[in-house]
């Protein structure tokens, strides 16, 4: 019997490439989907080269991901690609929402259009939520996203149960709350504690600029949510869920247990700078995962104190190895 195929949209980011590990080891033929640049960053996948396929495509771009369904006829699709930092969605709304939003429509129209047997996992987020009607949030919860990012990502998660509704299509929507590693880029705010609070502690900066102190977010581990959009695809019926640990943490309580990690104290090299503040900030964000545990037996293994040691420990590595001390 041969293996089983699947696209994977965003390969270079942190949730594709652990994604295209987790089904390396189930026995996946993995095609990754990138775009065309001048300056291709492949870090996050160097050491599965040789094992994955890697093809030139753009969520811009119809007539790209048509032809690579026809080619290669991937059995799953994930769609992780977006522009998903939601600082960047503020200065760039147009773009955010043609990749973010729009993308998912021309990845779907594909699919309806050379195979409507194909099961497509939409990655979500608990951004859509926004200033959230109720805490903590489930799948049922109200949407009321507050950046041009969570807007754009409320529009791929309608499009995709609309595409279910109205196409048969196998569609599922997984609401990702925050999930973090060492992989994570290192503009989002708890890769940069991480690498900051590492930076410090080697001598190689005097502080780290913050914003919201305050924001409280559910953040989990990378590892454990790209599990969870596997088994998504591998129910009989494709059905939305919410993942998250169920616990919420403040930024301040992800500073603190890093710089205590290294021994520092948190408050001696953290300075709020209002240049970090959003627009529209997203105060609260918690997930209620209970479905996905009922049905999908899913749960996380990491957790919050052990996450945040493993990305600091693995920036400490990072900044010695890469010769910066």
């Amino acid at each position: 019997m041969d293996a089983k195929k699947a696209l994977i949209t965003g390969i270079t980011g942190q949730d594709g490439s652990y994604l295209a590990e987790l089904l390396l080891e189930k026995g996946y033929e993995v095609i990754g989907l990138v775009r065309r640049s001048s300056s291709p960053n492949h870090e996050r996948i160097r050491h599965l080269q040789g094992k994955i396929k890697l093809v030139s495509g753009d969520l811009l771009d119809s007539a790209s991901l048509v032809q690579i369904l026809k080619e290669h006829r991937p059995q799953e699709v994930y769609n992780l690609a977006a522009q998903s930092f939601v600082a960047a969605s503020f200065t760039q709304p147009v773009y955010t929402g043609e990749v973010t939003g729009l993308g998912v429509t021309r990845l779907l129209d594909a699919i309806r259009a050379i195979d409507p047997e194909i099961r497509f996992y939409q990655a979500s987020s608990s951004e859509i939520f926004g200033k959230a009607e109720e805490v903590p949030q489930k799948e049922t919860t109200p949407l009321h996203p507050r950046s041009p990012y969570g807007v754009s990502k409320a529009y791929g998660h309608w499009i995709t149960i609309n595409y279910r509704e109205a196409y048969r299509l196998y569609t599922c929507s997984g609401i990702l709350f925050n999930h973090e590693s060492p992989r994570r880029g290192l503009e989002f705010v708890t890769r940069k504690i991480s690498h900051g609070a590492a930076k410090i502690k080697l001598g190689l900066a005097k502080e780290l600029r913050l914003g919201n102190l305050e924001s409280r977010r559910d953040w989990g581990y990378a590892g454990d949510y790209v599990r969870a959009m596997w088994l998504m695809l591998q129910q009989p019926q494709p059905e939305d869920f919410v993942i998250a640990t169920g616990q919420d943490h403040s930024v301040k309580d992800f500073a603190e247990l890093a710089f205590r990690h290294l021994g520092l104290n948190w408050q001696d090299y953290v300075v709020v700078d209002p240049q970090f503040l959003r627009p529209a900030e997203v105060d609260h964000l918690v997930g209620d995962a209970s479905k996905a545990r009922k049905v999908l037996g899913w749960q996380p293994t990491v957790s919050f104190e052990d996450l945040v040691k493993m990305m600091v420990e693995a920036d400490l590595i990072l900044l010695e190895k890469d010769g910066k001390i």
